[in-house]
């Protein structure tokens, strides 16, 4: 197991502790939650680009997230 050590400015320390009390998570619970869903969105970026670039011959209907809610 890895131990990191972060260091924080004032604001970046008031928003930890500001998102630990309304979660009720502890700060390293939050660190690791951030960083998985960091690495989620890449790979769903992966992904996207992979499928785009496997149909380009295709049409795409993609919609955007604004016409969704029309």
């Amino acid at each position: 197991m890895a131990v990191v050590s972060v260091r924080l400015n004032d604001d970046e320390e008031k928003i930890l502790n500001y998102l630990t009390e309304y979660f009720h998570e502890d700060k390293s619970s939050l660190f690791k939650k951030s960083l998985y869903e960091m690495y989620e969105d890449i790979q769903d970026i992966k992904f996207i680009d992979s499928y785009i670039e496997k149909t380009k011959h295709k049409k795409h209907n993609f919609i955007s997230g604004d016409e969704l809610f029309d």
